[in-house]
């Protein structure tokens, strides 16, 4: 297949992934398994003979996964890239996501060890997979139209997660489904619809034929990107903020529904799972408003300015979360003004990288690097929070991602104004 650049067809095709994969971060990481997760676990649970509380062992799990993709990732992007078989490679990892996934239909406490192993394995295909998903962006679209393609990414994602939420939700409350089958229709609706964008998608772009060994191959194209990302000041001011910022966005979606839990005055164990899952979709959907209205805002005063203000909404979600929130209705408005800000700085960064990378066929391994500033910024990002957590509360986790948000900020302040294609 050829790749047609700017392809209304071909650009729906790479969103759709957005859409097929966005409901393991919302269904698994973030609404029904965390619940799931506290009401199966004591709030002290022993691991390989270990004491943890349920909470910090969770986030040394999701740690030690990113941990897995970062390692992973610039070797296979740089064989990815070599071969031209990022569609392949994307659709490994996204095979063994929805199937680790369904996997936790199985989840048991009393054999922790062994259930832990398919979120370890569910994360780990979720990430990689975006790895390859991601290097695509420049690929189909002129710089000028990255914002906007990013964005209705993110939006399809938003609303296709929240949609099998909702249907989970009255199967769970309305015919009284068990929770574990939502982990089964969160991996079926990942592998079917993933189907239309591997039908889209074209695979060796660049008509790259295969000489002599792929992983020193791969090696060598990661030495030549990392050449030209040292010699980019821009390229590597933003991605030093992107790792800082990047850390407390992350963490708070993975851990915010246990902040919940744990710190919020519910008057009833229904109320809370109730009020946890409508803050979520009340995430979901104003996320997509946020996303577009950044994507316009970009536009208007340029991509950093508008990462800057964005980030600095952050720091006052932090402040804002520890200080004031311990009833429902505040929980309901952070999580609403999480929403606004989540969406926009999801979009804007990914697409404000692809306008800032060079003439080049190496889109897998330039956003292996960027993925692995991500996945590293996740590990850092959920190790301190459980590790707080273990001498504080859960409270303190929260307040000490400020300065996550503070240093990423005053990064983005000293990444060149001048320095983004809009061709």
């Amino acid at each position: 297949m050829e790749l047609k650049v700017n392809d209304r067809k071909t650009i729906s095709a790479w969103t759709m992934y957005d859409w097929a994969n966005s409901v393991y971060p919302l269904v698994i990481t973030s609404a029904i398994f965390p619940i799931f997760y506290e009401k199966s676990t004591d709030e002290n649970v022993f691991f390989f003979g270990k004491e943890f509380v349920n909470t910090e062992l969770y986030s040394y799990v999701i740690s030690f996964s990113y941990i897995l993709v970062a390692f992973l990732s610039p070797l296979l992007s740089g064989v990815a890239d070599y071969s031209g078989t990022k569609k392949s490679y994307m659709r490994f990892f996204c095979y063994l996501g929805a199937i680790s996934c369904m996997s936790l239909f199985f989840f048991n406490a009393d054999y922790l060890e062994f259930s832990m192993i398919s979120i370890l394995l569910a994360s780990i295909g979720f990430s990689g997979s975006l790895v390859f998903y991601n290097a695509y962006l420049p690929e189909i679209a002129t710089p000028r139209l990255h914002d906007r393609v990013s964005a209705i990414g993110y939006a399809k994602g938003y609303v296709g997660a929240s949609l099998l939420l909702i249907i989970c939700l009255v199967l769970m409350m309305g015919f009284g489904v068990a929770a574990k089958w939502s982990f089964v229709l969160t991996g079926l609706w990942w592998l079917l619809f993933s189907q239309i964008t591997f039908r889209g998608l074209p695979n060796n772009v660049y008509h790259r034929k295969v000489e002599g060994n792929k992983l020193t191959k791969g090696f060598e194209e990661l030495k030549i990107v990392w050449k030209q990302v040292k010699e980019m000041v821009g390229l590597k001011r933003y991605l030093t903020s992107f790792f800082l910022y990047n850390m407390g966005v992350q963490t708070v979606m993975i851990m915010a529904v246990f902040f919940g839990t744990k710190e919020i005055k519910w008057t009833s164990e229904k109320e809370m799972q109730t009020g946890l899952i409508v803050s979520i979709l009340l995430i979901q959907f104003i996320a997509i408003a946020g996303a577009y209205l950044m994507a316009s805002l970009s536009n208007k005063v340029g991509n950093i300015k508008t990462l800057g203000l964005v980030v600095l909404f952050w720091v006052f979600i932090c402040i804002a979360a520890y200080l004031f929130v311990r009833e429902p209705l505040q929980f309901y408005i952070i999580a609403a003004v999480i929403g606004f800000v989540m969406g926009g700085i999801q979009s804007l960064s990914r697409s404000t990288y692809s306008k800032m990378l060079p003439e080049t066929q190496d889109h897998a391994s330039f956003f292996s690097f960027y993925d692995v500033l991500e996945k590293l910024g996740i590990v850092i990002g959920t190790f301190s929070f459980g590790f707080i957590e273990s001498f504080f509360s859960i409270r303190e986790s929260v307040l000490a991602l400020i300065v996550f948000f503070i240093f990423g900020f005053l990064m983005l302040l000293r990444v060149p104004k001048v320095i983004i294609s809009e061709e």
